[in-house]
């Protein structure tokens, strides 16, 4: 028989640490090239790039956390350096709350493109997606505040021995309520937002085709980008959250539960830690997905640099 205490380290060992570098390997070139696909080959910037160009960011510096998380859980290791965990636990979950932020605010962005084609509403003008977007990011790092202060009362209850998760800090926070707040005002209320923004577009598509049954239908690409982004954080992020609140109140004094039962909690927590990760490498799909324009110019930045290359190559 397996003995329970052990499954947290062997899933350490033999899931997280294959699972993360697998994320990191495939999310990391797409991010880059999305990334400096911006900043080369788009000439001019509208808001919704500006959206995903913020997104491709905060995938990017986030996956670079994961080939040190990769080397320490393959072999057996705790990060030591204090300043890494604070660090390494801030990049994650803001990162984790930004890009369902940005992505809500990206639906925005569409919904009202469909509504007024000519771009003439404020919310459409690249300065507003700017400063919605630098707000977002206010937010967010408003929201993580207490968690970063609540890693430093563990680290020093632990003489800075051990980095724990988000789930398993102490302090004098209270981490159940502060978690179930993060998952209301972190996740669940720009979930909402998704959900209204893909169903006002659903809405209007569907008045337009009865006004215009013959129009052009390239508008209902937003529509299948909008619905896929909910579908996608909705099945990523649910059991995340969930799992992360069962697992903080698991350890509460009242749960009076069996250490085996909490380590199975645990286990079932540490499972769907990677895979709310996966957002990362999933949204340099949306990139390609938005909009024609920037896929086109990518493509062709990419065969002239192969046409330079290949007569470099000949040359000498």
């Amino acid at each position: 028989m397996l003995n329970c205490t052990l499954i947290d380290d062997m899933l350490e060992r033999y899931y997280l640490s294959p699972f993360y570098a697998i994320e990191f390997c495939v999310g990391f070139p797409g991010n880059l090239l999305v990334m400096l696909g911006y900043i080369f080959c788009l000439p001019k910037w509208q808001s919704c790039n500006i959206y995903l160009f913020s997104m491709a960011v905060s995938d990017l510096i986030f996956l670079c956390t994961f080939p040190r998380l990769t080397y320490l859980y393959s072999n057996d290791q705790s990060e030591t350096s204090p300043y890494a965990c604070v660090v390494n636990r801030y990049v994650l979950h803001v990162n984790l709350y930004s890009s369902i932020l940005l992505m809500m605010w990206l639906s925005m962005d569409r919904f009202l493109l469909i509504k007024h084609p000519s771009r003439n509403h404020i919310l459409l003008k690249p300065r507003t997606a700017l400063i919605v977007t630098g707000l977002s990011w206010l937010m967010v790092n408003a929201e993580v505040a207490p968690m970063i202060d609540l890693m430093i009362q563990d680290l020093r209850s632990r003489n800075s021995s051990h980095c724990k998760d988000f789930a398993s800090l102490k302090g004098d926070i209270d981490n159940l309520g502060y978690s179930l707040g993060l998952t209301v005002f972190g996740y669940i209320l720009p979930l909402f937002g998704l959900c209204i923004f893909s169903y006002k577009i659903s809405y209007l598509l569907r008045v337009q085709d009865r006004i215009l049954p013959n129009r052009n239908t390239s508008f209902k690409r937003p529509l299948k980008v909008v619905t896929a982004a909910t579908v996608i954080f909705l099945a990523l992020y649910t059991p995340y959250h969930v799992m992360r609140n069962v697992r903080i109140a698991s350890q509460q004094p009242w749960a009076k539960l069996e250490p085996c039962a909490k380590m199975y909690i645990e286990a079932m927590y540490i499972v769907t830690r990677p895979l709310a990760f996966l957002h990362s490498v999933i949204n340099p799909i949306f990139h390609f997905c938005m909009g024609d324009k920037f896929r086109d110019l990518l493509l062709v930045k990419c065969r002239q640099l192969l046409r330079k290359t290949e007569q470099h190559r000949e040359q000498t």
